[in-house]
């Protein structure tokens, strides 16, 4: 009879530890047509699991101009959105990918979040990092100064996560022992041009396999840049055809370690892909942290055009407060829930002020964003 009890207990003990919460917290929010963003006021716990329904009617009237730029379809929808025509590539939304007018979401306020397409139902989102639910139209402001209409949205939440805040926008800033002033030495402060020009500054470093690398920048919304002309030429026609937005349009070489970068990843605005984006060049390193490869990164924001010094010619002009860029690369990585540590470090031969091999001066307080990835 002991025995017996004894297993009972463990068993029920089992149970206890694994039984789910009684009920399911929901909530109701109606998003109007009119908005882009609403605040639900619902503070997540990375790791919860969300659900969502959605239903309602927006309606965008014809337009009054006859305009040929005007979106392609008007009318009333429902939260899966209208099928984007060929005037809708000319539009910003911000999930791209995603039906003109539907229903998306985010979590947290800032301009680097990633939104997500929630339809008509999602069935299960997993929340990356803690933050502040918000749910939006993937529409224009122009769309939503004529819109009437809202769609009302179910969220429940199938599981609370950590419970606690501590990775809200990703993990605390905290010393990563295998980052080694040695070894900070060793890496070259700045890229350079084919021919040898010293130029942008090395901002970023980044400890994963390349697949690990690969997915935190595809997850966090950038896009590998096209490699040449040719390929840009085919793939605007491609999404052109599919009625996407072209935004791999390619970048420049430059050289660290003796060679071109291996990647180029872009985060840019539709439309404007060709003056203003956020972008970056990736070299892997001959050096490895912990048995993974060691990933130098030159990251820069595109924001006009300018004079280049070398030729006389145009070239991109750079924001010159450099570390703007440092912070959005540690915004959309650490904001996917792929980063395990991350610290801002200033190395012995700290770079703050200097020129790009085309003139343009930019300056920095010096330190450089290391990211270690999740190893798996």
């Amino acid at each position: 009879m002991k025995k017996f009890l004894a297993i009972l207990c463990t068993a029920m003990a089992v149970y206890a530890t694994k039984a789910p919460a009684a009920d399911n917290k929901s909530y109701e929010v109606e998003v109007p047509a009119a908005k882009e963003w609403v605040d639900t006021g619902i503070d997540l716990h990375g790791g919860a699991k969300l659900r969502f329904t959605g239903s309602g009617t927006i309606t965008y009237p014809a337009p009054t101009d006859n305009s040929k730029f005007q979106a392609s379809t008007v009318g009333s929808f429902g939260p899966d959105g209208l099928s984007r025509g060929w005037a809708d590539l000319i539009h910003q939304y911000a999930v791209a990918d995603a039906g003109h007018g539907a229903l998306i979401g985010r979590v947290g306020s800032d301009s680097y979040v990633q939104p997500f397409l929630i339809g008509a139902s999602k069935e299960e989102y997993d929340v990356p990092v803690a933050g502040r639910l918000w749910l939006g139209i993937n529409q224009s402001l122009t769309d939503a100064s004529s819109a009437s209409g809202s769609f009302k949205v179910k969220i429940e939440i199938l599981d609370e996560g950590l419970k606690d805040d501590s990775n809200a926008g990703g993990p605390a800033d905290s010393s990563i022992a295998s980052i080694t002033p040695d070894l900070l030495t060793k890496i070259p402060r700045r890229v350079s041009d084919p021919a040898g020009n010293p130029g942008d500054m090395v901002n970023v470093l980044i400890v994963g396999t390349q697949a690990q690398v690969e997915k935190v920048f595809a997850t966090g919304g950038w896009m590998q840049v096209d490699k040449s002309v040719e390929n840009t030429a085919l793939n605007a026609i491609m999404d052109s055809l599919e009625k996407k937005d072209y935004l791999t349009m390619p970048m420049s070489t430059l050289f660290l370690f003796g060679r071109a970068q291996d990647y180029g990843f872009a985060h840019a605005e539709p439309v404007k892909v060709a003056m203003s984006r956020n972008h970056l060049r990736v070299w892997k390193s001959p050096y490895q942290v912990d048995g993974r490869p060691l990933w130098c990164i030159a990251a820069t924001h595109d924001i006009g055009f300018e004079r280049d010094q070398r030729n006389n010619g145009l070239t991109h002009k750079i924001d010159p407060a450099i570390d703007g860029e440092r912070e959005y690369v540690d915004g959309t990585l650490s904001g996917t829930g792929l980063v395990q540590q991350r610290e801002h470090i200033a190395p012995a031969n700290a770079l703050t002020t200097a020129k790009t091999a085309t003139g343009g001066e930019f300056h920095s307080d010096g330190r450089v964003l290391v990211l270690l990835l999740k190893n798996n």
